[in-house]
């Protein structure tokens, strides 16, 4: 399926990768085989687990990260160095709570709408 769209909801535990056009959703989970914590008392996760959402993206033009802690901010920063054509396709970080698929979809459809109306018209901004 050729998409336009994805929306990742992410923890440190679990990535919920959608993507979708108009009219199709498709639908992937990516388990954190482990994750670590820090001697100040952070937990991270591990580089394999964002490897693998950051190959879940590939080719997607645009990509709304969205979650409940630090986890989201991470795979961003993630991102930024080592999966740089995701990270050209992020357009915001924002958070949330735990909504199901269906509603994470919706979101993330209003979202894009607004974004795509501001990018045709930078006066909306």
């Amino acid at each position: 399926m050729t998409t336009f769209h994805a929306v990742v909801w992410i923890d440190h535990s679990q990535a919920h990768v959608l993507m979708f056009d108009r009219e199709h959703v498709e639908a992937q989970r990516i388990k954190a085989r482990s994750h670590h914590t820090s001697k100040h008392g952070h937990v991270g996760a591990d580089k394999d687990f964002f490897q693998q959402v950051a190959q879940a993206l590939q080719g997607v033009s645009e990509v709304l990260i969205t979650g409940p802690a630090n986890a989201k901010h991470e795979f961003r920063e993630f991102c930024r160095h080592n999966a740089h054509a995701v990270d050209k396709a992020v357009v915001d970080v924002v958070s949330s709570d735990h909504p199901s698929d269906p509603q994470l979809v919706a979101m993330a459809r209003q979202y894009f709408v607004r974004f795509d109306q501001q990018a045709i018209d930078p006066s909306r901004r």
